[in-house]
């Protein structure tokens, strides 16, 4: 079986969370996830995060002044793995 680190679970935990990927890869997934907390920790994150913005309004207007600006914020910090040159 092939194995998986925690950076690729990172770029396709979208497919692994839609149930999208080949039985293949998720066994992959599946056997990382089994060993690595971290990983399970991010998933259950992602997991969550992804079920509370199903709830947020669709349009922006509805948004909170307060919402704005940290998503405004966060837009301007480095992200995982990036240096603010990169951005």
């Amino acid at each position: 079986m092939p194995t998986i680190d925690c950076r690729e679970l990172i770029l396709f935990l979208d497919d692994y969370a839609a149930s999208t990927m080949d039985i293949g890869r998720r066994a992959a997934f599946d056997a990382h996830l089994a060993v690595c907390s971290a990983c399970r920790d991010y998933l259950r994150t992602y997991l969550e995060t992804t079920r509370l913005a199903r709830g947020l309004p669709v349009e922006p207007t509805e948004l909170p002044d307060a919402l704005v600006r940290a998503i405004l914020d966060a837009r301007r910090t480095p992200t995982f793995g990036q240096s603010s040159e990169s951005q």
